[in-house]
């Protein structure tokens, strides 16, 4: 019994060592992308006074690290919106410009709609009809009603009307749902992702 108990204590040891070791890099790799993505606050700064929006800097700045880690080009990936398809973009400057731009618009339709922030920040990624959609559910974003438009009306409209699905192993995710997002829905936890990446620049900035 004795020898038992040394192994699983050695084990136990082994598992925290390694557990420790992953959040360690997992902490510089989030410290690391937060440095870059604040190389171009001075951009950002610029834009959102520009759009009237001055107060959601370090928003655009979690849409920034959420969309590339301050990594491409196309920072914001604002190639969609501008122009109907990726990789149209080339420079860091016409990506901030075009992605505060729409961020900005989808922030006053939601207000003029009564809803929250977090439905604008859903809406840059599914498109700002999902403004209207939460309006007429209470006006306030969440995971299921970000999923139910994910997969009733966003998935359908692009031509996945059979519901099909991929695998997606982010910890939100992971949590609500095993792991899960609708081919051509859009990300159902992009809200919560910048969310999240908002509070790491705050932390780390």
């Amino acid at each position: 019994m004795g020898k038992m108990m040394k192994i699983v204590k050695r084990l136990l040891l082994l598992f925290f060592l390694v557990l420790v070791i992953g959040l360690g890099y997992l902490g510089y790799q989030i410290h690391q992308n937060v440095q870059q993505v604040i190389t171009f606050e001075d951009e950002v700064e610029q834009a959102v006074k520009a759009n009237n929006i001055p107060e959601y800097k370090n928003l655009v700045l979690a849409i920034i690290y959420t969309e590339s880690k301050g990594r491409t080009e196309d920072l914001m990936q604002s190639s969609e919106s501008a122009y109907g398809k990726r990789q149209m973009i080339g420079t860091t400057k016409e990506s901030i410009d075009t992605g505060v731009a729409f961020l900005a618009q989808s922030i006053e339709k939601a207000n003029e709609a009564g809803c929250d922030i977090w439905t604008a920040v859903q809406a840059y990624n599914f498109g700002l009809d999902y403004i209207q959609f939460v309006k007429e559910r209470g006006g306030k974003n969440s995971i299921r009603l970000a999923e139910e438009y994910s997969k009733e009306v966003l998935s359908p409209l692009l031509g996945n009307t059979d519901q099909k699905q991929y695998r997606y192993y982010r910890p939100q995710a992971l949590i609500y749902n095993g792991g899960y997002l609708y081919n051509n829905g859009g990300n159902m936890f992009y809200a919560d992702l910048v969310k999240m990446n908002q509070a790491f620049i705050k932390w780390l900035k």
